[in-house]
């Protein structure tokens, strides 16, 4: 067999692909990437049984074949490829693949392709055609917000529901709660949701590389994504999402509003003195026009950082976790930011000052 593609597009697709291979050693054909050499393409797959993914790329080759190749080791020595060189030749000899790339030459050992376990489509349900970068600042505006542990499959994935023309995207950790919402094309219907958040980093990585547009599929059990000759399918966890509307503020008795940049430099300041619960003291006082932020270690000092800010409502002073109030400025692009809050032991509310009120954060207060 004697293969020739375009190198640009299969370092890309390789490396999609092993950062979605699996680390398995029970299984170990989860850790390799499946190649499928037709005559004018090869198919591209990984899976680790959570997400599968798979990528078209064009090429010519005299005969074909499947074969595995550990992920790790073709990714590695493609890497190291010039992007001055413009095509990689495959072959196949003595059940090796001689993968050569300019004066580089490098034989990988292949592994049976036969226990490579199937990667399922979502053929039932109808596909909505939505803007890639929608569903990117969908997730990417949550996804810090959900929860790192397995206990609670449902905290830690992403949901995603439908309200008239527009997809909610949310996440939680029951410390705090980011909500992003995007508009669909009109007359699009995607069906409610969880996402894990784990695999949604992919999913976003594969969109990072797609067109304008992106083809989402779903049913009870898995969504795939399509987009230029490249599927990604994630699996959709079975639970029920909190119903978290009921704890967001219909009202707030304090407000505060500041250059977003001005809070981010004084919390960077703060988070140097801050002790190991990165607990951080708001004073916000409308009367003195005052905004005040306080840290205190023990084994390494204090800070107090003023800020300048248009302040309304009444008096108040708060306890928060310094690093979830800071995360939620990754999905804001506005200039200023406002912190609604609702007096002492009641969570804080983060909205950009703009237009565009699509991205609503939520944190909960520290008690100590």
């Amino acid at each position: 067999m004697r293969c020739e593609i375009q190198l640009d597009k299969f370092k890309q697709a390789v490396s999609l692909a092993e950062r979605v291979a699996g680390r398995n050693t029970n299984l170990p054909v989860l850790s390799c990437i499946l190649l499928e050499i037709g005559t004018t393409s090869i198919k591209i797959r990984s899976t680790n049984l959570d997400v599968g993914i798979e990528v078209d790329v064009p090429a010519k080759s005299d005969t074909e074949g499947t074969f595995a190749v550990p992920a790790r080791t073709i990714s590695s020595f493609l890497a190291q490829a010039s992007d001055r060189d413009q095509i990689a030749r495959l072959e196949m000899a003595g059940g090796n693949l001689i993968l050569v790339v300019a004066k580089s030459r490098g034989v990988i050992k292949t592994v049976p392709p036969d226990d490579f376990p199937a990667i399922p489509a979502v053929n039932d349900g109808k596909p909505i055609q939505a803007p890639t970068e929608a569903f990117i600042k969908g997730f990417r505006s949550v996804w810090y917000s959900a929860s790192v542990s397995n206990v609670k499959p449902e905290l830690s994935s992403i949901y995603i529901y439908k309200d008239g023309e527009t997809a909610i995207f949310v996440a939680t950790d029951s410390f705090r709660l980011a909500e992003k919402r995007v508009t669909l094309p009109k007359g699009a219907s995607i069906e409610d949701m969880l996402i894990p958040f784990k695999n949604t980093i992919e999913i976003v990585k594969m969109l990072e590389t797609a067109g304008p547009t992106v083809s989402v599929r779903s049913n009870k059990n898995l969504v795939s994504f399509e987009a230029n000759g490249t599927r990604i399918t994630s699996r959709i966890i079975d639970g029920v999402f909190p119903d978290y509307r009921q704890i967001i503020p219909k009202s707030f008795t304090t407000e505060a509003v500041m250059l977003k940049q001005d809070l981010v430099n004084a919390l960077k300041v703060s988070n140097v003195f801050s002790d190991s619960f990165n607990q951080i003291h708001i004073t916000v006082d409308p009367k003195k026009k005052l905004f005040q932020l306080d840290t205190k270690n023990n084994d390494v000092g204090e800070n107090s950082s003023m800020l300048d800010a248009a302040i309304t409502g009444e008096p108040v002073e708060i306890n928060f976790n310094s690093k979830y109030v800071s995360d939620s400025f990754q999905a804001i692009d506005a200039d200023s930011v406002s912190l609604q809050f609702n007096g002492r032991n009641k969570p804080l509310v983060v909205r950009p000052v703009s237009g565009d009120q699509t991205f609503m954060y939520l944190v909960m207060p520290m008690n100590r």
